[in-house]
């Protein structure tokens, strides 16, 4: 052993110290830091190769331009303008309409019945024609009424005859009376006979009338003008007077009516109306609401109020000159009860709802966007009027605005113009396409398709045209899919944006 060795051996064994814990935190660090370095390596290759392949992608190129999940601009398209219709408020006058649901009446209806019983001959009308009253609809086998005519002809003549004869003697008898030379009674007995033989020849006569009324019968005519139905007996068949079925229907729809129930809190302005002499005007509608059938008025209440519905019954005649409106027709009704005229009025499309109530997006001279609560009032077709702080002329965005913060940069795409209000003044703006809303309130999410949409409508217009109005964001779009965009109808071209959107909010969300 050395020396060295017996000193180290020598030494107390409480004054021997090993630095074992500072050599095992520092292993751990150096762990963690290469775990680390490990994890940065492989989020920066991932995102390399996700960058990589959504740049070959042209599917993903298209999402990113149309806006990320929900139409929102994702990563740095957050600060580009963001695409949006817009259209003006104007001064117009409002109507106040109470919509219901109505259905076409006839004002009278036949069911056309043979007379007489007999063999059907002959018909004269063609089914669903007009008929007019007193037009010839068929006719039946005549020659026995015809038959029963001459026999009553025949008997009324051979009376006739035997009252002549009676009133002859009947004078001379009174002659001879006069000259006392024929006794009273044979007087008395020649007057009765001659009053015997009138009655005769009266009930002849009504023989007669009656046959040529059987005869007339077999002759079938139109009790009413009106639309002709769908006959229901051949030709050939026996029909008798006793068929419930009939020969064939008549409807008049030359004027026609609509019966529709509405609340019974619009009842008395409604009967005051009525009692003033002044029209109620009506619309009838189609089931989409989205043609006007005809126009008329009301013309009669119902009697009393629907205790379990709370409406009353209202009757409205329309001309129906056109023939449009037919018996048992569903049709959309709106009643105007009163006008409100030169009311401030805007798009349906330009309200917003949202925790603040009611609001519009107004487009700024710099081509920002300001929100402006408003309050709406009647809603006469596409238009709705308001109260707020928005002027007439005042640009409101009307699509797009669920992309919108207030103060965001937008900009407008002009869509083609189109009829200002369904049955209305005609007036015509540009705006995007009409949306419908949903019953809830809530803003249609459509509608963050309307952009990208547009836009890509642009795109398929002429190369001149589409090179001036093409928005600079579309540079992201590969050129194979702007001509795959070209030739999509707006339809089709609006679901395969809003497949794009679902397939990246899935990418992103990890599935």
């Amino acid at each position: 052993m050395t020396d060295s060795s017996h000193r180290l051996l020598s030494v107390p064994a409480a004054d021997i110290s090993c630095p074992r814990f500072p050599l095992a935190q520092s292993g751990r660090a150096r762990a963690a830091t290469l775990w680390v370095v490990l994890a940065l390596v492989l989020a920066a290759g991932g995102g390399w190769y996700w960058k990589a392949h959504r740049a070959s992608d042209p599917d993903s190129a298209a999402a990113d331009a149309a806006g990320g999940p929900g139409g929102r601009k994702s990563g740095n398209g957050m600060g580009r303008p963001q695409p949006v219709s817009a259209q003006a408020a104007k001064r117009e006058d409002i109507r106040l309409l109470v919509p219901a649901i109505g259905t076409i009446t006839a004002l009278q209806t036949a069911t056309v019945h043979s007379r007489v019983d007999g063999e059907l001959i002959r018909l004269n009308f063609k089914e669903g024609d007009l008929a007019r009253a007193g037009q010839v609809l068929a006719e039946l086998d005549h020659r026995p009424y015809q038959v029963a005519l001459d026999q009553a002809k025949g008997a009324l003549l051979r009376d006739q005859a035997q009252l002549d004869s009676a009133r002859v003697d009947q004078k001379r008898y009174r002659d001879l009376l006069a000259k006392d030379s024929i006794a009273s009674q044979q007087v008395d007995t020649q007057d009765a006979l001659v009053r015997q033989l009138e009655g005769t020849v009266a009930n002849d006569k009504a023989a007669v009338d009656s046959a040529q009324l059987q005869l007339d019968y077999s002759t079938v005519k139109a009790p009413i003008s009106g639309r002709l139905g769908l006959r229901q007996v051949d030709l050939g068949n026996v029909v008798h007077a006793s068929d419930t079925t009939g020969l064939v229907t008549i409807t008049q729809t030359q004027p026609i009516a609509v019966v529709f129930a509405v609340p019974d809190t619009n009842l008395p302005k409604i009967l005051t109306k009525l009692r003033a002499g002044k029209p109620l005007a009506v619309e009838a509608w189609d089931r989409d609401q989205s043609q006007l059938l005809a126009k008329g008025h009301v013309t009669i209440t119902d009697n009393a109020v629907d205790v379990t519905t709370g409406t009353i019954k209202l009757k409205a005649e329309f001309p129906n000159a056109d023939n449009t409106l037919f018996p048992n027709q569903f049709v959309n009704v709106r009643l105007q009860l009163d006008t409100d005229s030169q009311a401030l009025a805007v798009p349906t499309t330009a309200i917003q709802r949202g925790s603040m109530g009611t609001f519009v997006y107004l487009i700024q001279a710099d081509s920002t966007v300001a929100l402006r609560k408003v309050s709406t009032g009647a809603v006469d077709g596409d238009w709705v009027s308001i109260q707020g702080d928005v002027q007439a002329g005042d640009r409101l965005v009307t699509d797009g605005a669920d992309r919108l913060r207030d103060g965001a940069k937008v900009e407008v795409i002009e869509a083609a113009a189109r009829k200002g209000r369904s049955g209305a003044s005609g007036q015509s703006a540009p705006t995007a396409p009409a949306k419908a809303k949903p019953s809830d309130g809530t803003q249609p999410s459509a509608s963050s398709a309307a952009a990208p949409v547009a836009s890509a409508t642009a795109a398929a217009a002429p190369a001149a045209s589409a090179e001036a109005t093409r928005p600079a964001w579309m540079d992201k779009l590969p050129p194979e899919l702007v001509e795959k965009l070209k030739a999509m109808s707006p339809e089709d071209r609006r679901d395969y944006l809003q497949k794009l959107r679902a397939r990246r909010a899935q990418s992103d969300n990890g599935g």
